[in-house]
């Protein structure tokens, strides 16, 4: 019998055990992960880029649970010695149109507390970046750099050194309420547990109606391919580079990233993957694909972003294509300056009439709390979005049960 048990051992449920241990010092905690590995999936898949929140609506959940997480992850990586940089990010205006959009992002980012943010014409931007395009920028200086698959790892050995255990190749296979506790049914066995949290990222509303309850939203998988800069194209990016993004679609476009290893990604697009942990084309769920095209808001999304899609998916085979949407940025980038790199999904919760929820969800009851939806900036965010989850927990029981104020 276990006091809390974690589903989840990426950074969201790492980081939520960390901050359940806080609150509760003696409790028995447990993380499993079917994987063999922390942070195997959207953790681990990301391009490591420590968010601000300059682009949320301020009062909004995701505002405020970047910022607080933000300040939390900057202060656990340096207790850690977990490498970070903050690069700084310009925010490119390409054309007349996108300037709207650009000032908008500019009031959020001051609305949201962030200081030294400088609107800055071309010329002034490529002052300071000289192979950057576009006609104006929003510099953020808070934008950085880091390794989050390093961070969760410094995650769990924090966690394991407080005394909680960390079994992964183990897979909830399904789980009731009997009592006042929970009978969880995995790949290793029966766990008892007082307390169950799922951070189920890609398996999030799987995970939820394994307790019989239908989630608002299902979870579709979109991939996103990156290809990597030659060392030489490389040495011209020092800093984030971002377009201004779609406001009617819930990504931020193709960007270049500084790695904390000395890469640069180009990317990503964002193109429905067949499987949930589909990292390429050829990686085919049938099961999963079925359930994907037969969900209504699956179809309902499809029908109003088809163009778009046709583009992404356009972008994800067709090199030509994909360097199309960087030139913007980076006028002086060839082919030659783009090799193949790697890819991550996304878990994009979407709603039955094909709404793409872009916020936070958590679905509470007693002594049950489902993470439904942990988009971008959800590693940045993590040790927040833990705290949140601690809350949500407490709302369900647990101050009865002696959590500590």
């Amino acid at each position: 019998m276990y006091d809390a048990l974690i589903t989840g051992a990426g950074a969201v449920g790492l980081a939520t055990a960390i901050r359940l241990q806080e609150r509760q010092p003696d409790w028995s905690i447990l993380v499993v992960d079917k994987a063999d590995r922390v942070a195997a999936h959207q953790t681990g898949h990301n391009s490591g880029v420590i968010h601000s929140g300059v682009y949320y609506p301020p009062g909004g959940t995701r505002a405020r649970l970047c910022r607080e997480g933000y300040d939390l992850l900057l202060d656990f990586c340096e207790a850690e010695n977990v490498p970070f940089r903050l690069t700084g990010k310009f925010i490119v205006a390409t054309n007349e149109q996108e300037l709207p959009g650009l000032k908008k992002i500019h009031e959020r980012g001051i609305a949201n507390g962030l200081a030294g943010l400088q609107w800055m014409t071309g010329t002034e931007m490529r002052a300071q970046s000289p192979h950057t395009g576009g006609i104006a920028a929003l510099w953020v200086p808070q934008a950085g750099i880091v390794d989050y698959k390093a961070v969760t790892r410094a995650y769990a050995e924090v966690f394991t050194r407080s005394g909680g255990v960390l079994q992964l190749n183990t897979e909830v296979l399904g789980y009731q309420r009997e009592g006042e506790s929970f009978e969880v049914q995995t790949s290793k066995g029966e766990i008892r547990t007082r307390y169950l949290i799922n951070c189920g990222g890609l398996q999030s509303d799987l995970l939820t109606t394994m307790n019989g309850r239908k989630p608002p939203v299902q979870i579709l998988p979109f991939r996103g391919e990156y290809y990597e800069l030659t060392s030489e194209a490389a040495a011209k990016v020092q800093h984030l580079i971002y377009p201004v993004p779609d406001p009617a679609f819930p990504f931020l476009g193709v960007h270049l990233t500084p790695t904390i290893d000395g890469r640069v990604e180009a990317g990503p697009n964002a193109v429905l993957a067949f499987a949930r942990e589909g990292y390429d084309n050829r990686t085919v769920n049938l099961r999963e694909l079925a359930a994907t095209v037969r969900y209504s808001g699956f179809r309902a999304m499809a029908r109003q972003y088809w163009r778009k899609g046709a583009t992404e998916l356009r972008r994800s085979f067709s090199k030509q294509a994909f360097l199309k949407s960087l030139l913007p940025l980076m006028p002086t980038l060839t082919l030659d300056d783009l090799r193949p790199g790697g890819a991550g999904v996304r878990a994009m919760a979407v709603g039955p009439k094909g709404e793409m929820i872009d916020d936070f969800l958590f679905y509470t009851e007693d002594g049950l709390v489902n993470v439904g939806n942990a988009p971008s900036p959800a590693a940045t965010a993590s040790l927040a979005i833990g705290g949140a989850v601690v809350r949500e927990l407490e709302k369900g029981g647990m101050k009865e049960c002696g959590i500590r104020e």
